[in-house]
């Protein structure tokens, strides 16, 4: 069984579900499904992408979206959905939010579960990625085993 280390900063798509659980064929899998509620010290970073990617509405709009502890709420339900999704493909999948750390507690995970590999799905961060401050990256650094990064599909 290939136990993946999966971060998400929004619910998982159908084709983001099929992109990770057709990875490694017909190998069985199991997913530790991490979800990072958004937050606001993030705001300038997100709102750079948005310019830079031409999305000057969503850069506009950054301040009507739940940060904080009000992001809460909507990052539970997502990684409930992403969770139901992946479990609806036979494979095995586990989650929590990230309250602190994102990058302490993705290694602490890999090592508590023996993980072969980590996924970062994330929207483009160009910013963070230019600068190789983005999870994917800074990860690499730390946990000890491969990451790949995939961009996140649309709903």
């Amino acid at each position: 069984m290939i136990t993946t280390v999966l971060m998400i900063e929004k619910p998982m798509v159908p084709t983001d579900v099929q992109l990770v659980t057709t990875l490694h064929g017909e190998e069985p899998q199991s997913f530790v499904v991490l979800m990072q509620p958004r937050g606001d010290q993030d705001r300038l970073l997100r709102a750079l992408d948005d310019v830079a990617l031409g999305e000057l509405r969503d850069a506009v709009q950054e301040a009507d979206v739940p940060e904080g502890e009000e992001a809460t709420g909507p990052a539970e339900a997502a990684l409930a959905r992403s969770l139901d999704a992946l479990r609806a493909t036979g494979a095995e999948a586990v989650g929590r939010l990230v309250e602190d750390h994102p990058l302490d507690l993705l290694t602490a995970v890999v090592e508590e579960t023996g993980a072969d590999e980590v996924i970062v799905l994330t929207a483009p961060h160009y910013v963070e990625e230019l600068f190789h401050r983005d999870w994917a990256s800074r990860a690499r650094h730390k946990v000890g085993v491969p990451v790949l990064k995939l961009f996140a599909h649309a709903e």
